[in-house]
């Protein structure tokens, strides 16, 4: 058949082909005699192709939507017809967003990619291997198991001479394969929690339900809804709402807010982050696709990889366990140089028959060989008993599995700094709101003038124009943020749970939707934390004069000082005098009084004239307003935040709270959580922010440290808090805050909101708790001590090892120039029951009596007095001991000395066995205290007693040990059971605790 591609090279797109007679979208051509295209006959002979069109079918160009947010010219925007035009380019409905459907979503991701990013190969398990072959106490201990090898195999042949430098190049191989499995345990542990940390929700508009997604799910066309402390997760257009304040300092480092607008700004870029407002996003850019990637990428690896090398970075407690790890390299190189001057210069040696090899003066044999055989063993022997790397494994060890263990409990640490500075935390600045309280608000009362409404609302004899103002002013002053969806048969209420509780109410008592549907909204002052109040200027629809209207919604005292008068119950206008504000005042007390938030609601009738105005200024009026009604709102206590505070105090962890709501409400739920104990206790424990920021820096920091509450917080009084407690040698932890806050950076460790928090907040802080509850940042206090007590324990476990072995090895030297240890077990001992010690204490859970004690100070000693008396005393027990079988344990047993020198490693192990339960309390003198509970403990000492068992019993070659009977086994476990009534003993001593 022949081949026509000319006419076809013709063809210039899709849309050139579609309007061709008998010519499909699907690119299908079909013979006959009227098959022409563009004027073309088709009727010979031909190829019947499939063309796809182009972008998808979308009127726009992948490549162009990325150039119009990278140029940002308004100018080209306009030559496009503008933002709607676009949408209409992407069919994107402007009310109800995308089709959304599954075959939707894949054709604008085939045409315009996903929201992902690339991400950097995974590091291989060999990686991990090279890089602990790299280290230096690996090379040391393979170049002596290498030169061991040689002299071996010259002294006792090729069958026998490998035997002891074997059992070092195992040890080696298991300290390359747990450092390197250790470590890609770790990354892959990060790399997973990058991944958990990145999964953000946003608000989109799909199929014309709002919905959450996550932020990879996002494609172009998508609806997406910003508010405050939002990241903007695409490239977009401004597409309606309020202005939006936005933070690009992430992407061009510019710390100053910039302004997004329909018609002078509607660019957004992608990692911005909305500081104030509230709008509709068109995204028009997604993924590698964006402006900042196209930016970024050929300077910067991708986000994720940003991520990890942050979470990899020494955290204060590493590189304190790192400097220790040092001065054991030199305490153990100067045991090293102290070994060799004394056993090669001045003091006999013996061979393992007991001849004599030096005398100081003269040598049998080689000189040579002997003296390089000696140094390898010395080097050999030393360095197997410091194994100073061993201390770092253990803290990365111990903090990638508390974070793990932590999620489980909804922690979710970011940095893991923040683990060791919790165990500091002397006081914790925690907000009301989802965190003491549930965050299931409810309107229980309502005042119209100064009657209280009956549980049925509004009646019909209730004023009608008092009515419609506030179903104005409830349905119409409502952030962005507050939204209605179906669900299912019914509809449910999402956004800031004030705003839900207000619709809530407002949808049982009053007629919303019809409302919103005959009113314009045409100028919005958002809520924020400084204001306490929101405010909307609208025009009804059906009103033909020129009058507009203002609605004020906030706190009630403040909308009360705004007001000159009020409307009672029957609907009439009453003078706002002194005393009938009083009066007002009292029926907010009592509201407050009893723990209700109270809002208030106002109107102000203006011209058209006026309206333009407050537009133009951007500030809606302000004074003499009109009193609509009072809402008290609900929020009830969580049942169990009472007793996690008292657990804080007895912790020696103060509690302050600090809360948006006044002086009253505050106080009553103060009191409620037990942060107070009565009102009468309150006087100067309770402070509002705006009286705490006007107080001189010295009346702040006299002051500080009694108050308990501050009401009507800012973001800067909190930060002001922060500071002075401080200043005053507080640990601060900061805790609750949803949006980015000044305190977050200032505090010592900073705690997000999980659910309410924004992304924002989240960010800035150092870890999220997942579900917003007090008893849960309790939990992360507990697990804070918990980690750095483990570490502690570890700690000591692992030097009481290095302590006893080094002093053994080298006391028994000078003496009599044998070594009771051999390199081969030191290695055996560190590596095996070191390491697998350190994991059994790792498995400790967080106990209520780590919140017995007070914080830990920040400039406390890694090793206290107390730690030290523990290894020294264990130490001593096992010096003793272990030397009195060197010199008396043939004599005392009737052994041999191989059987002798095996009694004595197998002593040493199991005192290390023993020791690990003394470790499990490091003041405590029941150490056996709960251990039955702790299942993963005692299995990983049972695996540790296994292997010494196959040690002794199966390897002798390897581990130059002899076979052991019942006896001689009973005996090295009652020697090394009496390290129980040694810890007991020591701990009867009493130490300074620093």
């Amino acid at each position: 058949m022949e081949k026509d591609h000319g006419q076809l090279q013709k063809l210039r797109g899709v849309d050139e082909v579609a309007s061709c007679p008998d010519t499909n979208l699907d690119g299908n051509i079909h013979n006959g005699a009227e098959d022409i295209v563009c004027g073309q006959d088709l009727t010979r002979p031909h190829v019947s192709i499939t063309v796809r069109p182009e972008n998808g079918g979308f009127r726009i160009s992948k490549a162009t939507l990325t150039n119009l947010a990278v140029e940002k010219d308004i100018v080209k925007l306009q030559n496009l017809g503008g933002v709607y035009d676009i949408a209409s380019c992407l069919e994107t409905n402007l009310d109800g967003g995308i089709d959304g459907s599954a075959e939707d979503i894949a054709r604008r991701q085939e045409a315009f990619g996903s929201n992902t990013y690339k991400k950097q190969p995974h590091k291989r398990f060999s990686f991990y291997v090279a890089e602990a072959l790299k280290d230096y106490i690996v090379i040391t201990l393979l170049g002596c198991a290498a030169i061991s090898l040689g002299l071996g195999i010259k002294d006792q042949g090729l069958k026998d001479g490998w035997y002891s430098s074997g059992i070092i190049f195992i040890a080696v191989f298991l300290q390359v394969a747990f450092s390197a499995i250790s470590n890609y345990w770790q990354n892959t542990e990060l790399e997973n929690f990058s991944g958990v940390s990145n999964k953000i929700q946003i608000d989109v508009i799909r199929s014309g339900q709002r919905q959450q997604i996550s932020t990879f799910n996002i494609t172009v066309g998508d609806v997406v809804c910003l508010k405050p402390g939002d990241h903007v997760p695409a490239d977009g257009l401004f597409l309606d709402g309020h202005p939006l304040q936005v933070n690009k300092s992430s992407m061009a480092g510019d710390s100053n807010n910039v302004e997004v607008n329909l018609r002078q700004n509607p660019f957004l870029v992608s990692s911005a982050k909305v500081i104030d407002g509230y709008a509709q996003m068109l995204v028009t850019s997604v993924g590698m696709n964006t402006a900042y990637d196209q930016m970024v990428s050929p300077i910067l690896i991708s986000a994720r990889n940003i991520l990890l090398k942050f979470l990899n970075e020494d955290t204060p407690l590493q590189t304190a366990v790192r400097k220790l790890a040092l001065s054991i390299y030199q305490v153990s190189n100067l045991v090293l140089v102290v070994l060799l001057v004394v056993t090669h210069f001045t003091k006999n040696t013996v061979d393992k028959d007991g001849k004599i090899e030096s005398n100081g003066s003269k040598t049998k044999g080689d000189g040579a060989a002997i003296a390089v055989k000696g140094f390898v063993a010395a080097t050999a022997i030393i360095i197997s008993a410091a194994l100073p790397e061993n201390l770092l494994l253990v803290v990365k060890q111990t903090l990638t599995f508390a974070r793990k263990r932590m999620m489980a409990d909804k922690v979710m640490v970011r940095k893991l700094s923040a683990c060791e500075a919790i165990r500091c935390i002397t006081t914790v600045c925690t907000n009301k709101t989802g965190t003491l309280t549930l965050n299931q608000m409810k309107v229980k009362k309502f005042w119209l003038g100064q009657e209280p409404m009956d549980e049925a609302g509004f009646s019909s004899s209730d004023p009608p124009y008092v009515v419609q103002l506030i179903q104005q002013g409830v349905a119409l002053n409502t952030r962005e943020g507050a939204y209605k969806c179906s669900r299912g048969l019914g509809s449910e209420i999402f956004g800031c749970p004030t705003e839900k509780a207000i619709l809530s109410w407002a949808e049982k008592k009053l007629v919303m939707e019809e409302l919103k549907q005959n009113c314009s909204i045409l100028f919005v002052e958002t809520f924020n934390s400084e204001k306490k109040r929101s405010g909307v200027l609208i025009k009804r629809k059906d009103d033909n004069t020129d009058t507009l209207h203002v609605h004020w919604k906030g706190a009630a005292e403040m909308i009360l000082a705004m007001c000159s008068s009020y409307y009672d119950a029957s609907g009439i206008m009453q003078d706002l005098n002194e005393e009938e504000k009083m009066n007002f005042k009292q029926i907010i007390e009592e509201m407050a009084a009893s723990g209700l938030r109270c809002v208030a609601f106002a109107h102000k009738q203006v011209s058209q004239e006026e309206g333009e105005d407050l537009k133009e200024k951007k500030k809606l009026k302000e004074e003499n307003l009109t009193l609509l009604g009072l809402a008290g709102i609900e929020d009830p206590r969580r049942p169990e935040v009472k007793q996690a505070v008292v657990q804080c105090q007895r912790a020696g962890i103060k509690i302050k709270m600090i809360t948006g709501d006044n002086v009253s409400t505050a106080r009553a739920i103060a009191i409620e959580c037990g942060i107070l104990r009565s009102v009468e206790d309150s006087e100067g424990a309770v402070v509002e922010g705006e009286v705490f920021r006007n107080y001189t820096h010295e009346q702040r920091m006299e002051k500080v440290d009694n108050i308990c509450v501050m009401a009507r917080s800012s973001s800067f009084a909190n930060f002001l808090m922060v500071k002075c407690l401080e200043l005053r040698g507080e640990v601060v932890a900061v805790n609750g805050i949803k949006d980015s806050d000044q305190a977050f950076k200032e505090a010592h460790v900073g705690f997000s909101s999980g659910t309410q928090g924004t992304e924002v907040a989240k960010e800035s802080s150092d870890i999220v708790i997942l579900d917003d509850n007090f008893v849960t940042v309790v939990k992360a206090l507990m697990w804070g001590r918990c980690v750095y007590t483990n570490i502690q324990k570890s700690i000591q476990f692992l030097l009481t090892i290095t302590i006893a072995s080094l002093v053994i090895n080298l006391v028994a030297t000078i003496s009599n120039g044998t070594v009771p240890l051999a390199a081969a077990q030191l290695c055996w001992t560190n590596l095996i029951t070191g390491i697998l010690g350190s994991l059994a204490l790792d498995t400790e859970q967080p106990t209520s009596e780590l919140m017995e004690k007070p914080p830990v100070r920040q400039m406390e000693r890694l090793i206290t007095n107390i730690m030290w008396r523990n290894l020294i005393t264990q130490s001593l027990y096992q010096i003793g001991v272990l030397l009195m079988l060197h010199f008396s344990g043939e004599s005392l047993f009737g052994v041999t000395e191989a059987v002798k020198n095996t009694l004595i490693f197998n002593t040493f192990v199991l005192c290390q066995v023993f020791n690990v339960f003394n470790a499990r309390k490091l003041e405590k003198r029941n150490v056996l205290k709960d251990v039955h509970k702790n299942w993963k403990f005692l299995g990983i000492v049972g695996i540790m007693i296994l292997l010494q068992v196959v040690m002794v019993e199966f390897l002798m070659q390897f581990a130059n040990t002899e076979k052991l009977n019942w006896v001689r086994w009973g005996a090295c476990v009652a020697i090394a059971a009496i390290s129980w009534p040694v810890s007991w003993i020591a701990k009867c001593i009493r130490v300074p605790e620093l």
